[in-house]
């Protein structure tokens, strides 16, 4: 028996995502470029080819929706398929399972070839789903991995879109105006009936800065630099937690950014790294929290002024405040690259226990806080001179 199967013709900027050989690929895309069209075809031809699909949207309602159209792209001779629990099974021996974000735990113990993860941005925590419940599907087959969706602010959605640079990721982005079969008049009737950001974000596929940064995006902007050739005077240093990242700054006496140094390292190499990187007669605020506490204790052996840090709710709300009064006032620069960026997503939410600040999920913080820790350095210890004792 042949039986034809006629998927729909994608346009050119939906081309380029099936050219992608990467294993894992991210779209973020504005609204009606045509991205759950193209995934549900994606879906299909891997169905078809005897592959396990596992096809996941934010809810219950929006998941039967995209199981009846695909349905309604398929002969019925080539499948059967199990409404209740939202299943297509090919003829082939190949099946399309849909789940919803909200229950991403029942897929724990499948196997996949390829998951497609539709409207991510609106997955409530996808960190977690996907380290716990998506990733480890895909293990049995070496599968892929799609994400694809429309921005919502700065969050792990947008942290997947920023690893095009990494091994097996490739992102691609996508306005509106890319899919040629929406008329181009429409899109200027909305920008012009829709405010900025809304626009901005729906339509251009643009992330808009998030309302809780204590920074602002204006104030980054003007306090970039590049890095100053002055001797350092001050060093923040903030240590690493499990996988983040230590990293040194230096600022020199206007307080402008001298060096940066981002790494991930073992203890011994980290304390070889500071000892190697810091003028010993240098003032130095560092991270001393938790295991910290026992590194720095050995550090301050190397170095006449080391100052300890203990982050608690309360202390950290006080110098995130501090690095935002001297950023709001330009008193001090830093560089483009990792610490801009940390900053533009570092964000501040109120809890019952006061003010919490942190990168969102998915990201890392850890330039925010050597950069705070720099500055304070600079604070207390201006016009100290240089630590020479004997």
């Amino acid at each position: 028996m042949r039986v034809e199967v006629t998927l729909k013709k994608p346009h050119k900027a939906q081309q380029a995502v099936l050219d992608s050989t990467a294993r894992f690929r991210v779209m973020m895309c504005g609204r009606r470029f045509g991205k759950s069209l193209i995934s549900q075809d994606i879906s299909i031809d891997h169905g078809i080819n005897k592959e396990f699909v596992a096809y996941i949207t934010p809810t219950y309602q929006l998941g039967k929706i995209f199981f009846q159209e695909v349905i309604k792209s398929l002969p019925t001779e080539i499948y059967r398929k199990n409404e209740a629990d939202l299943v297509i099974n090919f003829i082939t021996g190949g099946s399309i399972r849909f789940f919803t974000g909200e229950r991403l735990d029942a897929m724990r113990g499948l196997k996949f070839h390829l998951v497609i993860i539709d409207e991510a941005s609106y997955i409530p925590n996808l960190q977690e789903g996907w380290n716990n419940s998506i990733r480890p599907t895909l293990t049995d087959f070496k599968g892929k991995a799609i994400f694809l969706s429309t921005p919502k602010g700065r969050n792990f959605f947008y942290s997947l879109y920023m690893k095009t640079d990494e091994p097996d990721w490739e992102s691609f982005k996508f306005t509106t105006y890319d899919n040629p079969h929406i008329d181009p008049t429409e899109i200027d009737a909305a920008k012009a009936q829709l405010p900025h950001s809304v626009f901005e974000q729906e339509y251009m596929a643009n992330p808009m800065e998030n309302a809780a940064n204590p920074f602002g995006s204006e104030h980054i902007n003007k306090c970039t630099k590049e890095l100053s050739k002055q001797p350092t005077e001050y060093y923040g240093i903030d240590l690493a937690k499990s996988v983040d990242w230590t990293v040194i700054i230096g600022m020199d006496r206007q307080g402008n950014t001298t060096e940066v140094h981002r790494f991930q390292k073992d203890w011994l190499q980290t304390k070889e790294t500071i000892i190697t990187v810091c003028h010993k007669n240098k003032p130095i605020v560092i991270d001393s929290t938790g295991v910290g506490d026992a590194i720095v204790e050995d550090l301050q052996k190397h170095f006449n002024s080391m100052h300890g840090f203990k982050y608690t709710s309360t202390s950290k709300q006080q110098l995130m405040e501090s690095l935002a009064s001297s950023i709001h006032k330009a008193e001090i620069s830093f560089p483009s690259g990792a610490v801009k960026d940390e900053l533009e997503i570092f964000e501040y939410v109120f809890t019952s226990t006061g003010v919490k600040y942190s990168a969102p999920q998915g990201f890392h913080d850890d330039c925010v806080n050597a950069l705070a820790l720099a500055n304070k350095c600079r604070i207390e210890h201006k016009g100290y001179g240089t630590y020479i004792y004997s």
